[in-house]
């Protein structure tokens, strides 16, 4: 039987629209995936300077059974530390106050309180540190979750496994994101100078999520190993695969410059670049 003219235009104009609602669809999810790489680098970011913070309050309280004088960023010197007296498990509180201070080789400004309550000096195997944020500022991003360190070291190796759990970040502009992790944390350089910090660099291994308000999440897995220098502000290599609905992004910190710039691409399409806070 023959179709008529008008139905199989309609037919026509059926197929373009769901082509059309399926293009759109598509770059809405790569839109969704470029946002949260990006999201979850910046949280990424926050977290290493937490771990930077924690290793030299723990150094500059004497924590670690070490003796030599301690060579560091100042990365913690505007905060005021308290450690709670006695025995291990012990309480160590940064408070960088309500209006905030810079110190360290980050041009940024921290404000409110990060509590890490360690079972033993961490440079021992088995110990292990757990870090809590009140009201906790960098740069005006807040910061809030629970991030746990154990000593995972075996003899000529020093790691780390660290995990974010319920971790969220709000932006300056009112941006919401949660994000979760396990990672691999590995000394690489720096182990012949325990007291000096600033020669410690270490690289970063694991998987994680991130999710956004609308319930989008996206799995993210490390897939060359991330290297973070403590003299440097920012993770300088490595890359990360984000996995989205039929398609991945790929997140590149570079090849071991020191600066604020990563780049994100789409199923190998031409990258985007994106700056650190």
């Amino acid at each position: 039987m023959k179709q008529s003219p008008l139905i199989l235009a309609l037919a026509c104009m059926l197929c373009l629209g769901m082509s059309s609602c399926k293009k759109d669809n598509l770059l809405s999810e790569f839109e969704t995936t470029f946002d949260l790489a990006g999201k979850q680098a910046i949280g990424d970011e926050l977290t290493a300077d937490a771990n930077e913070l924690m290793d030299e309050a723990i150094e500059s309280q004497g924590l670690s059974g070490a003796r030599e004088p301690l060579v560091s960023n100042g990365t913690s010197s505007c905060a005021t530390i308290t450690v709670t007296p006695g025995a291990f498990p012990k309480t160590i509180t940064l408070d960088f106050g309500t209006t905030g201070c810079s110190s360290g080789i980050r041009p940024v400004v921290r404000r409110g309180i990060i509590r890490i309550v360690v079972s033993d000096s961490i440079r021992r195997p088995g110990s292990t540190a757990v870090m809590t944020f009140e009201n906790y500022y960098v740069n005006n991003y807040k910061k809030e979750g629970t991030i746990t360190w154990t000593n995972t070291s075996t003899p000529g190796v020093r790691r780390w496994n660290r995990v974010v759990a319920n971790g969220r970040i709000t932006s300056p502009q009112g941006a919401v994101w949660t994000h979760n992790s396990n990672k691999t944390i590995t000394q690489v350089a720096g182990m012949n100078t325990p007291r000096v910090l600033i020669d410690d660099a270490f690289t970063i291994e694991g998987s994680g999520t991130v999710t956004n308000p609308a319930g989008n999440s996206r799995t993210v897995s490390i897939l060359t190993p991330l290297h973070k220098q403590v003299s440097c502000a920012h993770i300088d290599a490595g890359t990360k695969r984000h996995d989205g609905p039929n398609h991945y992004a790929i997140i590149d910190f570079g090849n071991g410059v020191c600066d604020n710039q990563a780049t994100i691409s789409i199923n190998g399409q031409p990258p985007r670049t994106i700056t650190l806070p």
